[in-house]
């Protein structure tokens, strides 16, 4: 079973930024992606960024400019580096990795990070 485990949630100011961090518990080898989603209240979860395992990024289109996805591929890790936070930002954010397996791919995730954004 492989543990996905995000950190860095917390309270900011509009206008701040926060640093959050993803750790998957299985070799960058098997690691297809790794990606970013944020569910806020009464919505559906959704794709904020995402980072395959050739360096391919992807971002939501209300992210763009702000957010920043990077990893580092020696300790399974995905960072989502957000500033100029505002109120819609607000969401639990949650981490997902794509592992390889043979024949077939599979989607871990984690428990989530509350990203609160308000003055």
């Amino acid at each position: 079973q492989v543990q996905v485990v995000e950190s860095g949630g917390g309270l900011v100011q509009p206008g701040g930024s926060l640093r959050l961090s993803c750790a998957a518990s299985i070799s960058i080898s098997s690691i297809y992606a790794m990606g970013w989603y944020r569910q806020a209240p009464g919505k559906q979860r959704a794709l904020v960024a995402s980072i395959t395992s050739g360096g391919s990024t992807d971002y939501a289109d209300s992210v763009k400019g702000r957010f920043t996805i990077s990893r580092d591929n020696a300790k399974s890790t995905v960072f989502l580096q957000m500033n100029s936070l505002k109120a819609e930002d607000t969401a639990v954010y949650y981490c997902k990795a794509v592992i390889d397996v043979p024949t077939r791919r599979i989607d871990y995730w984690g428990q989530g990070t509350q990203v609160t954004v308000s003055s």
